[in-house]
């Protein structure tokens, strides 16, 4: 065997319920100190490969060899004894745990060999976090923090057990721009101390400031191996997707005033501080056929902004009005039924799906109780089976057996799309977008976007909320900028511009507001 390679995967085959094969006789290479990327559209199999290799998942067929020797990695533990380490797409977290305990379980810094020495675990956590600006509040619960705060903390779990090969599955999907330039000089320190990368990510630029050998995926299978230097982002997306890929943008027309959402003076607490206000006399209006994007470094108000639309949670003080009914008071359900509301949450999995439940059902959670799908208390199964599985067909929800598959089975990115199927076919007028894209791949986001659009073209009135500044650009109308839950300015059609937002980002007020 090669001395020179980290792993070696051969003929990996997975195949779950012996019909769905994830993987189909995968080779894969990686040498030791590089970083590997491993691109491909979402269902690619990208993943389950990953979980193979860290033991979540025994394969088919096939071998494994770490550092030129056969390996048989039937769990997590044994993959960690083999210094492999993996940051997951989806946290696996313990939500009653401080962050410093999830970070060191199992591996706790002890008194004796017998009890845990609290604060030598945090000091050796604190430590790694300053050496790879990666800071949380390590006495806070995953339950009561942030998205981002939590996929730091799974970074900092892989840190912390000082592995060889580490493993990242999408890890800079919930991260802010000046977040993510942190976390890829992160993946640069770790390759200079001699550790090897495996890196799955849909961010092209990401793959191409840091990995310097691809994998290329496709419907479970090897497409090809690729130099990152000489293949450019084009090249890499035609083999992910099989195509020329059109990206998608907004083509700005001055809006009419036909106001669907008018916000007054709106104060928020912080959903993590009860006694910190997140958004402060914030206004806002948005008019039919018009997309309205929010910008700003995640953690500025964002989150309260849109579960006070959604009516998950209170306002301090302030109005909010949809078609010129005041809804401080309405229901969940009487904003999604009455006011026509439509949302796509930030956390797919806490607000997205029931992820029992197969996906048909998940398409029609909101609407089970309209004519559409019931009279008299009894459910029309034949219109909800023909419904989710037209959202399934429409949006290319790959390995969703008909609607049939449970929620859980499904990769992040499928799941995803199953979602924004489900919020952009609902009737409504105002629809609520908050990172639409995170963790979907090239073909899905132009796809995506053009549908984004096409409801705008539809009268629809849209608040995105995003942290990828190129998704601003392709699909906002007008970019309000938050900083420290305080309105910093505003940029209107043609004036957007990245390096204009990246300023008011950062707290420059712009007057024109």
């Amino acid at each position: 065997m090669d001395k020179n390679l980290a792993i070696e995967m051969k003929n990996i085959s997975m195949i779950f319920n012996k019909t769905i094969i994830a993987n189909n006789n995968i080779n894969l290479k990686v040498k030791k100190g590089e970083i590997h990327a491993i691109i491909g559209e979402n269902g690619a199999g990208k993943s389950t490969l990953m979980s193979i290799l860290f033991g979540l998942y025994r394969p088919t067929s096939g071998e494994i060899f770490v550092n030129g020797k056969t390996q048989i990695i039937t769990n997590p533990v044994k993959a960690n004894n083999l210094g492999i380490g993996m940051v997951h797409q989806h946290f696996k977290l313990i939500d009653i745990y401080p962050f410093w305990k999830n970070i060191s379980l199992g591996n706790e810094q002890t008194y004796f060999n017998l009890f845990i020495n609290k604060q030598k675990t945090i000091k050796k956590i604190t430590k790694i976090m300053n050496r790879y600006n990666l800071i949380i509040d390590l006495n806070k619960k995953p339950s009561n923090s942030s998205v981002a705060s939590q996929q730091k903390s799974e970074i900092l779990k892989a840190l912390y057990r000082e592995s060889d090969i580490l493993i990242f599955d999408e890890p800079t999907a919930v991260l802010a721009p000046q977040e993510i330039d942190g976390f890829l000089e992160v993946l640069k320190n770790l390759k200079q101390n001699g550790k090897t990368i495996i890196f799955i990510t849909h961010k092209m630029a990401e793959i191409k400031k840091v990995a310097d050998s691809a994998t290329v995926l496709r419907n479970g299978e090897v497409v090809g191996e690729f130099d990152v230097k000489s293949t450019s982002i084009d090249q890499f997306a035609k083999a992910m997707v099989g195509r020329e890929v059109n990206y998608v943008q907004n083509q700005y027309k001055k809006i009419s005033k036909d106001i669907v959402l008018k916000i007054e003076n709106l104060t928020v607490m912080n959903q993590n501080n009860h006694k910190v206000e997140a958004l402060k006399n914030f206004s806002l209006e948005i008019s039919r056929g018009e997309i309205v994007a929010i910008s700003g470094i995640e953690g500025n108000g964002q989150v309260e902004l849109v579960n006070s639309i959604t009516g998950l949670t209170k306002i301090k003080k302030g109005n909010i009005y949809v078609n010129q009914e005041l809804i401080n008071k309405s229901s969940v359900s009487k904003r999604y039924h009455k006011h026509k509301i439509s949302h796509i949450p930030e956390d797919r999995h806490k607000y997205g799906l029931v992820l029992n439940n197969n996906l048909i059902d998940n398409m029609v959670l909101q609407d089970i109780s309209t004519k559409k799908f019931s009279k008299y208390g009894f459910i029309n199964f034949n219109a909800v089976q023909e419904y989710g599985q037209s959202i399934m067909e429409k949006y290319d929800v790959r390995n969703s057996q008909s609607g049939f598959a449970i929620a859980r089975q499904l990769s992040g990115g499928n799941q995803q799309k199953a979602i924004i199927g489900r919020e952009l076919e609902r009737e409504s007028d105002l629809i609520i977008i908050f990172q639409p894209t995170r963790g979907l791949d090239i073909g899905s986001i132009e796809f995506i976007h053009s549908e984004i659009l096409k409801a705008k073209e539809k009268q629809k009135a849209i608040l995105l909320v995003s942290y990828e500044l190129s998704e601003i650009l392709a699909l906002a109308d007008r970019v309000v900028v938050l900083n420290s839950g305080n309105t910093i300015g505003q940029l209107i059609g043609e004036e957007i511009s990245i390096d204009k937002i990246g300023v008011m980002m950062m707290g420059e007020v712009n007057e024109k507001v």
